[in-house]
């Protein structure tokens, strides 16, 4: 899994109607204040086990300023939330050509079991967890506070 961490001091999602190129009325916008968006990438080869190292990880990261200044808390000691977006093409490949390549990226099915899989799991670790749509069009609103901005990948901490 790859994950684009950003810590917020507020964010929301739409999803887009694709026909009308305007909001669509079937989805409730989605937002937070104070805590992570995480843009979620999967790969077929992600499974249980990163699902449970990442969700613990990102409960207990610290990167909110403790009463010092210093990056030395938690996202549970803030009662942050967190936006929970997938995205496939955090696994584009633009080594050749002008058009990225998402061969890496995990076959649509199984993306969406692990993500709703991650995001149930970060909910067993205590977290608000908001999401957006799997596969839609989304238009993702946030103030990047920091600005803190981390990129999580598996596979370099898994050794995969």
């Amino acid at each position: 899994m790859r994950i684009v961490l950003q810590r917020v001091s507020e964010a929301g999602v739409d999803v887009i109607d694709p026909a009308t190129n305007s909001v669509d009325p079937t989805f409730e916008k989605q937002t937070i204040g104070t805590g992570y968006v995480l843009l979620v990438g999967v790969a077929d080869a992600d499974g249980q086990r990163e699902i449970d190292w990442l969700a613990g990880k990102i409960a207990r990261l610290r990167v909110f300023e403790d009463a010092d200044g210093r990056m030395n808390e938690s996202i549970t000691q803030h009662n942050g939330e967190i936006l929970s977006i997938s995205q496939f093409t955090l696994y584009g490949n633009i080594r050749k050509g002008n058009r990225p390549s998402f061969i890496a990226a995990g076959e649509p099915e199984h993306a969406k079991r692990v993500w709703l899989a991650f995001n149930e799991a970060l909910r067993a670790q205590g977290l608000t967890v908001k999401e957006g749509r799997f596969g839609a069009h989304m238009r993702v609103s946030l103030v990047n506070d920091g600005p803190v901005t981390l990129v999580v990948d598996t596979a370099d901490v898994l050794g995969e």
